[in-house]
């Protein structure tokens, strides 16, 4: 929690292989957030690239959470380049971004919160999907 009380924007990102199951994904996300000391209870959201808008793993993943999942273009998804810890070729010859995971998660805290955001934990991949975790918090100051 910030200095306000307000508990902060947590989305987790993700990128995935083409028919990447859900279990693949919520195991992904259950290790990456054990080892941070989180739950599922602490994330606001998911987002990914559109178009994986229609991946199987990934709606049903959102449904099964109980949580929003959002979907950016490649454009969108550019402007956080800057943020990247990984700038990956192979992601970019795929999806027109060089950073799945970490630019969705990064564009869905800043949409949601309407504050720069920030990532807690970097890009960790499994053999076939990209998880990491931004947090952005609102900004007060700017009302």
């Amino acid at each position: 929690m910030n200095e306000a009380g307000c508990r902060p924007t947590l989305v987790i990102g993700l990128g995935c292989q083409r028919g990447c199951p859900t279990s693949v994904l919520q195991g992904l996300i259950e290790v990456s957030l054990r080892e941070h000391r989180l739950t599922l209870a602490d994330i606001t959201a998911l987002a990914s690239i559109d178009i994986k808008s229609s991946e199987s793993g990934l709606l049903e993943l959102a449904e099964y959470l109980g949580l929003p999942l959002g979907f950016f273009s490649a454009d969108e998804l550019a402007a956080f380049e800057p943020q990247l810890s990984h700038r990956s070729q192979i992601a970019f010859d795929n999806t027109g971004c060089h950073g799945v995971a970490e630019s969705a998660a990064l564009a869905m805290a800043s949409r949601l919160s309407g504050s720069p955001a920030k990532l807690v934990i970097e890009r960790r991949n499994s053999s076939r999907a990209t998880f990491a975790l931004a947090e952005a918090r609102t900004g007060r100051s700017n009302l």
